[in-house]
């Protein structure tokens, strides 16, 4: 796989060890965001994106108030990265892994200015869906699973960098619309469009933006395959 596409698509070495260490959406979430922004700064040439993935599972942790153990961390993503494998000894290996996570949290900290603390679509989504669901019979919310594929949606935007290229609020807009129109769910029509209601200033080409960058995302990681 080309290393830069590698990047691209480079949120899964965050993500899935995040999820498997039991981490909720929003601290993995805070490391993907912090993966991406650091990579935005320098070569993803320059520094191992594996070692790089690590240390941000373990600085979104503590920035999220969820502490997870350096060991941990290092056991899952060595799984993770070396599939099959059984868990690092306690020898000098493991210290010298251990260490480097360590040192590029540090690196990661001055990269970003220490700016480690970032707003997500979460919040403004479950606002979004609880809205929405006001305005649809309850028969038919109940029957279409809208709300797990807008969560569903939401989590995959942080598989890329496309979670930093746009604000949260047209994030957690843009995928609520996807879910609604796959479903093929319509809302009463108003004055003016429910997103429009929902998320003042966005507009139909930021929702359009949004949704033509996470399919591109899904093709990105079919080929990568």
């Amino acid at each position: 796989m080309n290393r830069t596409i590698e990047t691209l698509t480079g949120s899964i070495p965050v993500y899935l060890p995040g999820v498997k260490l039991g981490m909720r959406s929003v601290p993995v979430a805070t490391a993907c965001v912090l993966y991406h922004r650091f990579f935005q700064r320098v070569s993803v040439h320059a520094y191992e994106p594996y070692l790089v993935a690590m240390s941000c599972v373990y600085l979104a942790g503590k920035v999220e108030e969820q502490h997870t153990r350096t060991r941990d961390i290092i056991n899952v993503s060595h799984r993770y990265f070396n599939s099959g494998s059984a868990p690092l000894e306690c020898d000098k290996e493991f210290w010298d892994l251990r260490d480097s996570v360590v040192q590029c949290e540090l690196l990661i900290l001055r990269q970003l200015n220490f700016q480690v603390s970032f707003e997500h679509p979460h919040k403004y989504l479950l606002h979004y869906l609880l809205s929405v669901k006001s305005l649809v019979n309850r028969h038919g919310w109940s029957r279409t699973p809208v709300a797990e594929t807008s969560w569903a949606l939401l989590r995959d935007c942080y598989h890329g960098a496309m979670c930093i290229r746009h604000i949260p609020q047209h994030i957690a807009i843009a995928t609520l619309h996807l879910a609604l129109n796959s479903y093929g769910v319509e809302l009463p029509v108003g004055e003016k469009e429910w997103w429009k209601v929902l998320c003042v200033g966005v507009t139909k080409a930021h929702i359009d933006a949004v949704v033509s960058d996470l399919l591109q995302l899904y093709d990105m990681e079919a080929k990568c395959l």
